[in-house]
C-alpha cells in the first residue's frame, strides 16, 4: 500500500524513494529492523471509526506486557509508535509510547 511506504519515508526511517525497498527487504516485518503492524494493521482488523487509535494503543500495551499470541509478538519491545491518518487524509496523529522498566 502506497500510504505505508510514504509514511516510512515521512517518519524518517528511510530516505525519500526508499520506502518500497524497505518493505521489499522485509525491514518492516516482525523480525525486521522495525516491526510494523504485527496484528495486521487496518487490513488485519478492519477500521472501526474512532476506535482505530485506541486499538493501536492497546496493541502496544499488550506487546509491552507480552500478552499477544507468540506468532505476532515483538521480542522485548522498548518503544511503540502509533500513527493514525484521518479519513480525510489531511490530519496525522502520532503518539510514541515507551515501556517503563522496573
Amino acid at each position: 500500500m502506497i500510504s505505508e511506504i510514504v509514511e516510512y519515508e515521512d517518519l524518517g526511517w528511510v530516505e525519500k524513494g526508499e520506502g518500497g525497498r524497505f518493505v521489499e527487504d522485509g525491514r518492516s516485518a516482525l523480525d525486521g529492523d522495525i516491526a510494523v503492524n504485527p496484528r495486521g494493521g487496518l487490513l488485519g482488523c478492519g477500521h472501526p471509526l474512532g476506535a482505530t487509535g485506541v486499538s493501536q494503543a492497546l496493541e502496544i500495551y499488550d506487546q509491552f506486557r507480552g500478552d499477544v499470541p507468540a506468532e505476532r509478538r515483538v521480542p522485548d519491545p522498548e518503544t511503540g509508535l502509533i500513527h493514525n491518518l484521518s479519513g480525510s487524509a489531511s490530519v496525522h496523529s502520532v503518539m510514541i509510547l515507551e515501556r517503563e522498566r522496573p
